[in-house]
C-alpha cells in the first residue's frame, strides 16, 4: 500500500447484498461519515465524491468479488483508491476492539480504523483486477463443476458397487474416461453390457481408447462372468447409469472448455508464465494463486505468504517431552484446498 500519511480520508465499508455500512474516519480518527447506503451506483458514487473534497481517499471493503465488486468500481471511477481487508485478519483486529457485538457499523468502523492504523494488514487491489474478476468468474463455475463431477462419480460408483462389485472394480477407477463413458452410456450396467457382447463393445472402446480399448473390455467381460446372481435394484440400475454417464460427460466438458477459457486469460496476466512453470501447478491452481495472492507484492517474505496460504508448518511443544511440526488449521482455505488438488 502507499503511505497512509497521503492519506485525508480512511473509508471502511462493510459491503452487503442490499446495503453497506460505511464508516469514513480522518487520520485522527474522527468520524466524517457513519451510515448505511444502498447497493447503488449514484449514491456510492456521491459519498465517495464528497469525501475527495478532503483530500486523497482510501476506500477499503472486506469481500473483493460479488457485493464488494460495485463500490470498488465506483470508487475507482471517482479517483479514490482501493483496498482489501482479508476476512481472517478482520476477525483478529476486531479482538483488539472493546466489545463483542457483530454489527455491521461495528465491522465498518473496524475496517476503515485498521486502515488508519495498521496498513500493513491491507491487501492491495491491483488496477489489472477485471482480468482477475474475470478469473474469479469462471474458477468459481469450475469449482461447481468440479463439486458436481464428484457428486456424479460417487453416484456410479456406488451404483455399479451395490449391483455388481467386480465390475466396480474395473471401471470404477476409469470413470472419468470417455471410453467408460461411452459404454455406460451405450449400454448401461452388467445386463446391458452383457447383452451387447465383444464385438460392440470393443467398437466403442477402440474408438475413444485406441490403445487401451482391448484391454479395458477383457478387463469388463472377465468381471462380467465372476457374479452370476441379479441384484435387487440392478433393473433400475440399468437405466439410470446412462444418464448418470452422459450427466459427467456434459460436465467434464464444460470443465476442458473452462480450462481454456482460464488459459486464455491467464496467459494476458505478467505471471502466468511463472507460475505454470512450476512443477504441478496447472492453468486453474495457477488462476486460484493469482486470484488469491495477486503480485505478491504484499507479503513481505515467502514466509508470510506461506502462513497466510495455511502451509507453513506450526511447531507444538510440551516441556521437553513433546515436539512436532503440525499442519495449521488456519490460513487461506482456497489455497489450501488448490495446493492438494494440484
Amino acid at each position: 500500500m502507499s503511505d497512509q500519511h497521503q492519506y485525508a480520508i480512511f473509508c471502511g465499508l462493510d459491503v452487503g447484498k442490499g446495503t453497506h455500512h460505511v464508516v469514513a474516519l480522518d487520520p485522527t480518527g474522527k468520524r466524517i461519515f457513519d451510515r448505511e447506503l444502498p447497493q447503488d451506483e449514484a449514491r456510492l458514487r456521491e459519498l465517495f465524491t464528497g469525501l475527495l473534497e478532503h483530500g486523497n481517499v482510501l476506500v477499503v471493503v472486506d469481500q473483493l468479488a460479488t457485493i464488494g465488486a460495485l463500490p470498488i468500481a465506483v470508487a475507482r471511477a471517482v479517483g479514490a483508491e482501493v483496498a482489501y481487508l482479508p476476512g481472517l485478519a478482520m476477525r483478529r483486529i476486531a479482538d483488539l476492539h472493546p466489545g463483542s457485538a457483530k454489527t455491521d457499523a461495528r465491522d465498518a468502523f473496524i475496517i476503515a480504523d485498521a486502515a488508519r492504523t495498521m496498513p500493513h494488514t491491507l491487501r492491495r487491489v491491483d488496477l489489472g483486477q477485471d482480468a482477475l474478476a474475470d478469473l474469479t468468474v469462471l474458477i468459481g463455475f469450475d469449482d461447481d463443476q468440479a463439486q458436481e463431477s464428484t457428486r456424479l462419480t460417487n453416484r456410479i460408483r456406488g451404483l455399479l458397487t451395490q449391483i455388481h462389485p467386480v465390475l466396480e472394480r474395473v471401471l470404477g477407477p476409469k470413470v472419468h474416461t470417455t471410453a467408460v463413458l461411452q459404454l455406460l452410456s451405450r449400454f448401461g450396467g452388467p445386463t446391458g453390457l452383457a447383452r451387447a457382447g465383444r464385438r460392440q463393445l470393443l467398437a466403442v472402446a477402440r474408438k475413444h481408447a485406441p490403445r487401451a480399448g482391448d484391454k479395458l473390455v477383457e478387463a469388463l467381460l472377465t468381471a462380467l462372468q465372476e457374479q452370476t446372481v441379479v441384484v435387487p435394484g440392478t433393473k433400475a440400475a440399468e437405466a439410470v447409469l446412462p444418464r448418470l454417464a452422459d450427466n459427467l460427460a456434459a460436465v467434464l466438458a464444460q470443465r476442458r472448455q473452462l480450462a481454456v477459457e482460464v488459459e486464455e486469460i491467464l496467459d494476458a496476466h505478467p505471471l502466468a508464465k511463472v507460475l505454470t512453470s512450476l512443477p504441478g501447478l496447472g492453468v486453474r491452481t495457477a488462476a486460484r494463486v493469482l486470484i488469491e495472492v495477486g503480485d505478491g507484492s504484499s507479503f513481505a517474505t515467502s514466509g508470510h505468504l506461506a502462513a497466510y496460504a495455511g502451509l507453513a508448518p506450526v511447531t507444538r511443544r510440551s516441556g521437553s517431552s513433546i515436539r512436532g511440526e503440525h499442519p495449521p488449521r488456519g490460513g487461506n482455505k482456497q489455497l489450501k484446498r488448490a495446493s492438494r488438488a494440484r
